[in-house]
């Protein structure tokens, strides 16, 4: 009888995953960058003061977090800093419900994102990735 290789007792995978994350994860910034700075007309249009200072310093500062934490994604905590910054997003609801709505969304596909890496990472321990074989 074969045993079964237990974890750790297998070749890498043949491609590296993680790069193909780190990308999917600064893609995903840079687009929560757009739509966050597409918040700026809504808050304009839909506020009664309009883009106050406050405001634009505000969202301005999360809009250039996002997008300086996209650059960071080799970085080892990279996936909680990010859904850290969900919070200040969702805390830009207190100048408009709307930016609190884009946030909520975003944490939602952070959340998937983290449950994808878990899966990952599960799979090149038990061996299961294109390319693995027992050593």
């Amino acid at each position: 009888m074969t045993e079964k290789p237990t974890a750790g007792q297998f070749t890498p995978p043949t491609t590296d995953p993680w790069k193909g994350f780190r990308g999917v994860m600064a893609g995903t910034l840079i687009l929560e960058v757009i739509v966050v700075a597409l918040a700026f007309p809504v808050v304009a249009k839909l506020t009664d003061t309009g883009v106050t200072w406050a405001s634009g310093l505000y969202l301005g500062v999360v809009v250039l977090a996002l997008i300086l934490l996209s650059g960071r994604q080799k970085a080892p905590r990279a996936l909680e800093i990010n859904l850290v910054m969900q919070v200040f997003v969702i805390g830009g609801g207190f100048f408009h419900w709307s930016i609190a709505v884009v946030g909520a969304v975003f944490a939602c596909v952070w959340l998937y994102i983290a449950y994808i890496k878990r899966d990952v990472a599960k799979r090149i321990e038990e061996g299961r990735l294109f390319g693995q074989r027992p050593v």
